[in-house]
C-alpha cells in the first residue's frame, strides 16, 4: 500500500494536468467572457493597428511577406516570453496555467452565438444575425443571405474546436500552457490577417502557413472525430482531402467532412471589404437552413464530448492500472 501511494504521488502532475484541463474547458463553456473583454480580441485589435501601418499594397509580394513574418515575430514573441516567464516565477503555476487555458478556449462560446443566430434566422431577423456573426468572423456579413449566414455559422462551429478544445488538450499534453498560448496567438493572427482577403493575400501568408503547420495534427484529429460519425463515406473522404489553390486548406477538409455528415452544402464566394473572392462550393446536399445549424450544434456537442470524456477517462484508467499492478 505504501508503494502504491508513493507511485500515485509520483503521478500527481499527470492527474493535476488533467484536472486543470477539465476546469479550464468547463469554465470556458459555462462562464465565458464577453467578446469585447477577451484577451485575444484585444490581441486582434493590436494586430489590426499594426497591419494598418505596415501592410501596404504598393510593396512587392516579397516585401509584404517579409513584413508579415516580422509582424508575427513582433506580436507573438514578446508577449509569449513574458507570459511563459510569469509561469516559471509563479508561486501557484497551476492557477496561471488554468487561466491561460481558459483564455485560449474563449472562442468555444461561439456555440451560444450560433444558437442565437439560428433563432434570429428562424424569426427572419437577418439584421440581428448579421450583427452576431460580424463580431466573430473576419469577412463581410452585411450582404449575407440566410443561406450565407447559415453556411458561415456552420463553418465557424465546425472549425472552432480545432484550435480550441482539441489543440488545447494535445498541446498541453506535449508542451504545457506555453505551447497552447503560443499556438493560439498564431492562430489569432491567421484569422485577423486572413490570406483569403486580397488586402492580406501576401502579408498574411506567413501566419497562414505557420498556423497550417502547427495545427496539422489537431485538424487531423478533429477531422477523424467528425468522420467516424459520418460512416465509411466520410472516412474515405477524410483520406482524400479536398484541395484548393486558395489559402483556405487549413479548414477546407473539415468543412467538407461537416457538409458530408450534415448532408448540406457549404463553401461558396466570400467578400472582404467589398471584394469578392470566389471559393468552390463543397458538399452535394441541399443548401443549409437554420435547422441545419441545430444539427451542426448536435454534431459539435457529441464530437467535443468525445474529447472531454477522453481527458476524464485516461487518468481514471491509468489509476486503475496502477491499482491492478499492486493488487
Amino acid at each position: 500500500m505504501h508503494d502504491l501511494i508513493q507511485q500515485l504521488l509520483l503521478d500527481s502532475p499527470f492527474y493535476q494536468g488533467a484536472a486543470i484541463l477539465l476546469v479550464a474547458i468547463f469554465m470556458a463553456l459555462l462562464a465565458p467572457l464577453p467578446r469585447e473583454y477577451q484577451a485575444f480580441y484585444w490581441f486582434s485589435q493590436l494586430a489590426h493597428s499594426l497591419s494598418a501601418k505596415v501592410a501596404r499594397a504598393d510593396r512587392s509580394p516579397g516585401q509584404q511577406r517579409l513584413a508579415g513574418s516580422l509582424s508575427v515575430l513582433l506580436l507573438v514573441l514578446p508577449f509569449w516570453l513574458i507570459l511563459s516567464f510569469l509561469l516559471e516565477l509563479a508561486a501557484f503555476p497551476w492557477f496561471f496555467e488554468c487561466l491561460f487555458l481558459y483564455l485560449c478556449l474563449c472562442d468555444e462560446q461561439f456555440h451560444k452565438v450560433a444558437e442565437e443566430t439560428g433563432q434570429a434566422l428562424e424569426r427572419q431577423d437577418k439584421q440581428r444575425a448579421r450583427r452576431l456573426l460580424s463580431q466573430w468572423v473576419y469577412r463581410d456579413t452585411r450582404e449575407l443571405s440566410e443561406v450565407g449566414m447559415s453556411k458561415t455559422t456552420i463553418e465557424k462551429l465546425m472549425t472552432t474546436s480545432i484550435y480550441g478544445t482539441v489543440a488545447t488538450i494535445l498541446f498541453y499534453a506535449v508542451g504545457g500552457a506555453p505551447l497552447v498560448l503560443g499556438a493560439r496567438m498564431i492562430k489569432q493572427l491567421e484569422y485577423t490577417w486572413p490570406a483569403l482577403n486580397p488586402q492580406y493575400r501576401e502579408f498574411g501568408r506567413p501566419a497562414y502557413l505557420l498556423s497550417y503547420l502547427i495545427y496539422w495534427l489537431p485538424t487531423l484529429a478533429w477531422n477523424f472525430t467528425l468522420a467516424i460519425q459520418g460512416g465509411p463515406g466520410a472516412l474515405v473522404q477524410m483520406l482524400r482531402p479536398v484541395k484548393s489553390p486558395l489559402p483556405i486548406n487549413n479548414h477546407l477538409t473539415t468543412c467538407a467532412l461537416a457538409a458530408k455528415v450534415l448532408d448540406t452544402e457549404l463553401g461558396g464566394p466570400q467578400k472582404f471589404a467589398g471584394k469578392r473572392v470566389d471559393i468552390a462550393r463543397i458538399g452535394t446536399g441541399p443548401k443549409p437552413t437554420p435547422h441545419t445549424i441545430s444539427a451542426a450544434l448536435k454534431l459539435l456537442r457529441l464530437s467535443k464530448g468525445i474529447w472531454v470524456l477522453s481527458v476524464l477517462l485516461i487518468p481514471c484508467l491509468w489509476a486503475m492500472l496502477r491499482l491492478l499492478a499492486h493488487a
